[in-house]
């Protein structure tokens, strides 16, 4: 298995996956990559998302077993192994875009341990597996999921723009940290982006989109973003810088403009 061109994350991928057919026997149906590593626009600060496809819903000794593999990988001397993101779709939940958002159990990027989650079960997460997943064991994620209309990735584009928008816009002291503003930024890029060509896409080309695209004022807040991206664990501790803060709350309120106005032209 050479699913990346990091030797120590592919180590840390083989022992997650012989982990998990260890753990699950059976019940286990394929694990597989999506996120940045599925549609190919990664680098060595990207987070390693994944998906495992399950035959039925984790019984409570699967998951006190996998809390003890989740721990275990989390401890290994590799920085990967910090950097993983998944969550457990049962297959029934798996196929239908319309099973999003249910609460499934999902390992958070830097943690070691499962919690009840909705944050994997998402349109757009089906979408990437189906059309760019990279499967480190199983069948193709073809067979998995179900075919998405571009409308339906479109109206949940459309509803996590305005719904995030309007959580962070309510309480932006919650996200005033250096990784949440950098975090912002480059997703509302990369949404409004997905939102104009109807699928799916990485933060780099959404960045890069943004700047091609969008108000030459917003160029110098995108790079000094992308420029910030490096050492999540040292970043979300650290405030954000003041004025480029206030422009990212500016920059919320900007894109959720420029896609009420795409879905107003658009009839969605």
């Amino acid at each position: 298995m050479i699913p990346t061109p990091y030797p120590e994350l592919n180590g840390v991928l083989r022992n997650l996956v012989s982990s998990m057919q260890a753990a699950l026997g059976s019940n286990l149906i394929g694990v597989y990559l999506q996120g940045s590593f599925a549609v190919g626009d990664f680098d060595i600060h990207s987070d390693v998302d994944f998906i495992v496809a399950i035959e039925n819903e984790l019984s409570e000794d699967d998951v006190e077993t996998l809390q003890v593999m989740h721990e275990r990988i989390y401890c290994l001397d590799i920085p990967w192994a910090q950097h993983l993101e998944g969550s457990y779709f049962p297959k029934d939940i798996l196929r239908h875009a319309a099973h999003s958002g249910r609460p499934l159990w999902y390992l958070d990027h830097g943690s070691r341990s499962l919690v009840q989650s909705d944050h994997c079960n998402t349109v757009v997460v089906r979408w990437t597996m189906r059309e760019y997943g990279v499967t480190l064991a199983g069948p193709h994620p073809v067979t998995l999921v179900d075919p998405i209309p571009v409308d339906t990735l479109r109206r949940e584009m459309l509803a996590t723009i305005r719904d995030w928008g309007r959580e962070i816009l309510d309480d932006p002291d919650r996200f005033n940290n250096r990784f949440y503003q950098a975090f912002i930024v480059l997703n509302y890029c990369r949404m409004l982006h997905d939102l104009r060509r109807g699928y799916p896409g990485s933060k780099r080309a959404g960045a890069e989109w943004a700047k091609a695209t969008l108000d030459p004022s917003w160029t110098g807040l995108i790079d000094r973003t992308w420029a910030g991206r490096p050492d999540p664990a040292a970043s979300v501790r650290q405030r954000a810088d003041p004025e480029d803060f206030k422009a990212t709350l500016e920059f919320v309120q900007y894109i959720i403009g420029e896609s009420d106005r795409y879905a107003a032209a658009n009839g969605l």
